[in-house]
């Protein structure tokens, strides 16, 4: 390659790409409509000849031929927090290494919002969608069902898949902190939670399994809209005022709130564990060094986010077999707050 080549129009054409990377125009379009069928030497000259000549395909007059649009949907809750933005990563990587483009759309933990991202993302008709939960509206999964197209739900598990499917079990998750309540001899639990539908999964299914261990819980400190470190704050002055059992033991549905709570207990001169222990979600990358270091449930979000892109590009690549849910499971990190 010795620079660029151009018609006598003077725009690049996939001709001019072809000639200059000494192959075939249909090898070009492989490369840019299904670049996994053309072998990676071949497909790395063909790049390599786009980049020097400067040539922007079509992909619109591409999708029209080829049925394709190469895009796929991602819908997350919110990009603040970590884990998210991690699952997110891991399959905005996985998919581009296929040749697919992401459309991100931000729901804000409303099945309303998301109903209508759904309307607008479908009429762009992407080749897929990788959603966050199993919680969305009627008209949503008579949607997405309509839509005949792969789609993976995330960070949770269903009973009725709309098709694939990849997380955790969260009542399992809330019956694994009872356990671990009744192993740590704690007489007197509380909780500190904003309103997500997973979260308040995993409270009610600790309230459950606390009830059954005869565990007294004081009333839960509950907060609407993003977890903050001022909720966590606000959340340990409420519970102190309800309870003067020691030590008390705060579960959260969140790293951040948790934090909140651990900075209130310092502030107020209590000790942790001896006085508040705190349970956090998610071992975000600040929890093994908050003073002290957080004991948390720990979520793969990389691991959660490849495997969602794996699950939709076999559905891509052909495979019609019967729905998957892939159950990642959580590990307990035990680290200084309990």
């Amino acid at each position: 390659m010795t620079g660029k080549t151009r018609s006598r129009s003077g725009s690049v054409t996939i001709r001019d790409v072809a000639s200059l990377a000494g192959v075939a125009p249909i090898t070009v379009s492989r490369v840019v409509n299904a670049p996994a069928s053309v072998k990676a030497a071949t497909r790395e000259r063909v790049l390599a000849a786009i980049a020097a000549s400067g040539y922007m395909p079509n992909l619109v007059a591409g999708a029209l031929a080829t049925n394709r649009s190469r895009l796929v949907a991602v819908l997350v809750p919110m990009l603040t927090n970590p884990l998210f933005a991690d699952s997110y990563q891991a399959v905005a990587e996985r998919l581009a290494q296929a040749g697919y483009q992401v459309l991100l759309g931000v729901t804000g933990h409303d099945p309303e919002h998301e109903e209508a991202l759904l309307a607008t993302i479908l009429s762009r008709r992407p080749d897929g969608l990788i959603l966050t939960g199993v919680d969305h509206t009627p008209a949503s999964r008579a949607r997405l069902k309509a839509a005949g197209v792969p789609v993976v739900e995330t960070w949770d598990l269903s009973a009725e898949p709309i098709d694939q499917g990849v997380g955790f079990d969260h009542e399992a998750v809330g019956a694994l902190l009872a356990e671990r309540a009744n192993a740590g001899g704690y007489a007197q639990v509380a909780q500190v939670a904003v309103d997500d539908p997973r979260g308040t999964r995993r409270r009610l299914s600790l309230s459950r399994a606390l009830a059954t261990l005869g565990i007294a819980e004081t009333a839960p400190a509950l907060f609407t809209g993003l977890p903050s470190l001022e909720q966590g704050r606000q959340a340990l002055c409420q519970l102190l005022a309800q309870t003067k059992v020691r030590p008390l033991l705060v579960v959260c549905t969140s790293d951040t709130l948790a934090h909140g709570v651990l900075t209130e207990a310092l502030a107020q001169g209590l000790a942790v564990p001896g006085d508040v222990a705190v349970i956090g979600f998610g071992d975000m990358a600040f929890a093994a060094h908050t003073l002290p270091a957080l004991t948390t449930i720990r979520v793969d979000a990389t691991a959660l986010g490849h495997t969602a892109a794996e699950l939709l590009l076999a559905r891509l690549a052909g495979s019609d077999g019967e729905p998957q849910q892939r159950d990642l499971g959580v590990d307990w990190i035990e680290r200084g707050s309990t």
